[in-house]
Order: C-alpha cells, then sequence, then structure tokens
C-alpha cells in the first residue's frame, strides 16, 4: 500500500505503537509503523501488566497468548530483610472490577512480539524498520516526516501522526515540546538469575518489594527467571556497582548461595519523572513515555503508555469517521490529569517509601500498610488505584 494512502503514521514499535496500530486495524482505520531500530528490542524494560491492561489486550484478542507466555502473580508485597515479615496485596478483592484480578509478569519484549505478528497480518498495516525520524512538518491538511533510511532519505506524508518513539522521542523534539520534571539521583542496576529465591525466602510472593538495612532492592518472578533491582551502596559508584563481583555481593546478602550467582544479564538506567504541558500539536500526537515518564516502582509507565493508545485510537478513529480535529483535544483531557495525578504521583510515593532509610520512619509505615491490608474495604480501595483500575475510570469518566 502505498504511503499517501494510509490515515495515521506512527512514530516507535514498543508496545504503544504498536498496539496502537493494531486498535486502528480494529477500528477500520489505516496505518503505517516506522522503526528506527533495525529490529525489536530483547534488552530489559517493562515487565508488569496490570488488570486494565489484561483487559484492553483481551479485547484487542491476544492477552491469553501473553498469559500463556507470563507468570499470574495473584498477590505482590513489602517486605523487610532479613526478618522476612511481609505486608501482602490480595488482588483477589478486584474480581468485581476486572475480568484480570492479578498482575501478570512478562516481558515486555513479548508482547512487542506478539503485537508485531498480529499487525503484519492485517492489510491495513505496514510496519518498516530501520526509518530514523530526522524532521516534521504539518499544515492543515497532512504531517511531512523526513526520515534516514539505509537507503538514504525519504519523505513521508500522513494525515495524522502519534509520537509513541519513547523518551527520547524524535517526534516531541520536533515538536519543541518541553519535558518538565526531575531526575532522581539513584541509578538501579537489574540483575536477571534463575536462582530460586521463592525456596529460600519464606512466603515470598511473585513481586516483592523489599527494605533492608540501609537500602532496598525488588525481586518480581518472571517464568523463567527472577528480576532483581538493585542499587549502588552509599560508598560505590555506579561503575564500581556494575561489576560482577559487586552484583554476587548484593545478591548474597538477599540469599547466601555458596555456589555463587549465575547472572543472565543486566542493566542500569537513570529514573526521571517528567510530563508535557499537551499531547497535541494540530494533526501530531504523544503518547507513552513520549509524553511522560515516571518511577518503575509499581509497575505503570508501559501500562500508562497502553491505556494512552487504546483512548488516543478512539479519538482518531472519531475523527476518521468525520468528527472535528479538535475531538484529539479530549484525549489530552482525559490522560493527562491521570498520567500526572495518579501515575507520576504514586509512582513517586512508591519510590519515597523503598527509599527510605530511617528505621522509626519504616516502622510508621508498614505499621500503616498493615493497617491498609485488614480491611477488606481499605484493600480494596488502595488496589483500585495502585492496579491503575481507579484512572483508567478517570478517564472514561472524562468527555
Amino acid at each position: 500500500m502505498p504511503f499517501s494512502d494510509y490515515n495515521v503514521a506512527i512514530i516507535g514499535a514498543g508496545p504503544v505503537g504498536l498496539f496502537s496500530a493494531l486498535r486502528l486495524s480494529n477500528l477500520g482505520v489505516s496505518c503505517v509503523v516506522l522503526e528506527a531500530e533495525n529490529e525489536l528490542p530483547e534488552d530489559l524494560r517493562a515487565s508488569t501488566f496490570h488488570p486494565p491492561t489484561l483487559d484492553i489486550l483481551e479485547d484487542a484478542g491476544i492477552a491469553d497468548r501473553l498469559i500463556a507466555q507470563g507468570r499470574v502473580c495473584p498477590t505482590w508485597q513489602i517486605r523487610r530483610h532479613p526478618d522476612h515479615d511481609y505486608v501482602e496485596f490480595d488482588l483477589s478483592v478486584l474480581s468485581e472490577d476486572t475480568r484480570h484480578p492479578y498482575r501478570l509478569q512478562c516481558e515486555q519484549s513479548r508482547l512487542c512480539k506478539l503485537l508485531l505478528k498480529e499487525v503484519l497480518e492485517r492489510e491495513k498495516i505496514d510496519v518498516k524498520f530501520g526509518y530514523r525520524l530526522t524532521d516534521l512538518t504539518q499544515d492543515d491538511t497532512r504531517v511531512s516526516l523526513a526520515f534516514e533510511t539505509s537507503d538514504g532519505a525519504e519523505t513521508i506524508e500522513a494525515r495524522y501522526v502519534i509520537g509513541a518513539d519513547g523518551s527520547r522521542s524524535q517526534v516531541r523534539q520536533a515538536l519543541n515540546f518541553p519535558f518538565e520534571g526531575l531526575t532522581y539521583p539513584e541509578t538501579t542496576i537489574l540483575a536477571t538469575t534463575r536462582f530460586p529465591f521463592e525456596e529460600h525466602l519464606p512466603n515470598l510472593s511473585g513481586i516483592n518489594y523489599v527494605w533492608k538495612e540501609g537500602g532496598t532492592f525488588s525481586l518480581l518472578h518472571l517464568p523463567d527467571l527472577w528480576r532483581c533491582s538493585l542499587y549502588p551502596d552509599a560508598d560505590e559508584d555506579i561503575e564500581d556497582a556494575l561489576k560482577p563481583e559487586s552484583i554476587q555481593r548484593k545478591l548474597q546478602e538477599i540469599v547466601p548461595n555458596e555456589d555463587g550467582y549465575e547472572v543472565e544479564d543486566t542493566r542500569r538506567y537513570r529514573i526521571h519523572m517528567r510530563i508535557v504541558d499537551d499531547y497535541r500539536n494540530g494533526r501530531v500526537i504523544l503518547a507513552g513515555d513520549a509524553a511522560h515518564i515516571n518511577s518503575p516502582s509499581g509497575g505503570m509507565g508501559m501500562n500508562g503508555g497502553l491505556h494512552d493508545a487504546w483512548f488516543l485510537t478512539q479519538a482518531l478513529h472519531e475523527v476518521d469517521q468525520g468528527a472535528p480535529i479538535e475531538r484529539l483535544d479530549r484525549y489530552t483531557r482525559q490522560r493527562r490529569p491521570v498520567a500526572e495525578e495518579q501515575i507520576l504521583k504514586q509512582a513517586d510515593a512508591n519510590r519515597k517509601r523503598m527509599q527510605e532509610r530511617n528505621p522509626e520512619r519504616r516502622s510508621e509505615m508498614f505499621a500503616q500498610l498493615k493497617e491498609k491490608v485488614s480491611s477488606r474495604d481499605t484493600l480494596h480501595a488502595h488496589l483500585l488505584h495502585s492496579s491503575m483500575i481507579a484512572g483508567w475510570r478517570q478517564s472514561m469518566a472524562i468527555d
């Protein structure tokens, strides 16, 4: 299909871009996905899927395949180490609020592969890898996109553009949108291992955020391995903390293992909290990390981006059916307040709680959390927010 026949060009073949393409196809809107890299990435990224995300993936026809590749986690915990005391959050109380009252632990890359396979089978979608955006201009009728490819420069036009190209979004930069916020001081180190922590730490959940003396770590159980979030010690710089002996020492502090840990992969990343003022400029609209980024504590970033994609594609469908272009402003009204008030603030609060170092303050917070889960009503209210159902409902209520 010639590019001139596409209604929507989607920049970025991550989960937000590919899900946007699938949704548009299901709604009868043609589109093209253009990705700067030559293939889908396999590196460590998001791994938590919340209940409303699984609901919309089910509506799109792919949730069952994703669930089959992941680990269903009906609970999550905040723990203390090494005394192993914990507060457990049981998501079964959400059974009347969602068709999926649990979190799913599954690599983001698995979702992208499923989405890519699905969209490549659709007649109204095309996917192009190796297209790096270099410029963007627009008028009242179309958007012109300039790309650098292995075959040289190429210009593509579309009626609308979705910028789903991540936190370093070239689309956002082309629009000169400020990305206000902050960068947190700590660096997180992700390490994966097949060591069976569940056989050594009593009553361990599939999702665990843990206080230790003077620090914190987390353990997330994927189908075949554990994903461990570690942090440099007070006297370490990041380069020292990334050394194999430092990662070994930190894992040994969790569970002593005389055979040593076989670490399969590591990755470091900085944590940010940023958001744009408006998600739209003319015919160009931002979604996911291109519009907002947050601490990964609580696993809400990718999920929020997928929710963005659902509401944005609904708005684009209505415009495609004849609604005025101003209908796209409803998408910003629906999603930006949720990103700012629910996702960014919750993720920031989650991070601050786990970064707390004062023992007395930790004890107070731990007691408050235990009180929260002691009543079904207070647990339910808390999980509506932490599981992103409240944010989804807030968006749905905005016209």
